[in-house]
């Protein structure tokens, strides 16, 4: 039987903090290639500050994925309404390191996909680092398709930006 999956905001608890930083430090090669955390010292204060600018952002939340059970098993960063096209972006979806590859990212974003399609928007859009063709295979598995390339914003990173229809 599948396992269920919830989604609920991050409340910045202490423990909620130390969850995501344990699930940050289970997956250490992408903080290698994101270069934004050190993947062999993950910092909790550092976490915990750029969580809170993700949910501060306008439009912005960052919510957790839990396992019936009640264990963190993923986070995802969005952005509701991307200023430039309107629609709502992921920033960021990550499981447990010892997760990956267990359809738990699948299930999250499907939970993602049906939220955005329940409140009539059309399409979700993401950007995914060109130095990380995992993450590039996974989105594609699911039916996103890449539609332009640019730098990032924020760290000045090579991305590819994808998008699917939720028509």
């Amino acid at each position: 039987m599948s396992p269920q999956l919830t989604l609920a905001p991050l409340t910045f608890e202490p423990g909620e903090i130390a969850e995501v930083v344990d699930l940050y430090a289970s997956n250490p090669a992408y903080w290698r290639a994101a270069g934004e955390h050190d993947p062999d010292h993950i910092d909790a204060t550092k976490v915990e500050a750029d969580l809170r600018a993700e949910a501060a952002a306008e439009g912005g939340e960052v919510l957790l994925g839990r396992d019936e059970e009640g264990r963190l098993v993923g986070i995802v960063c969005l952005l509701a309404r991307h200023p430039v096209d309107g629609l709502p972006w992921i920033g960021l979806l990550m499981v447990s390191g010892n997760s990956r590859r267990t359809g738990l990212g699948r299930k999250l974003v499907a939970l993602l996909e049906q939220r955005y399609r329940a409140e009539g928007r059309h399409g979700l859009r993401l950007a995914v680092l060109e130095n990380n063709p995992d993450a590039l295979a996974f989105w594609r598995s699911l039916g996103w398709h890449e539609i332009d390339r640019r730098t990032d914003t924020a760290h000045s990173r090579p991305c590819i930006v994808m998008h699917k229809p939720l028509a």
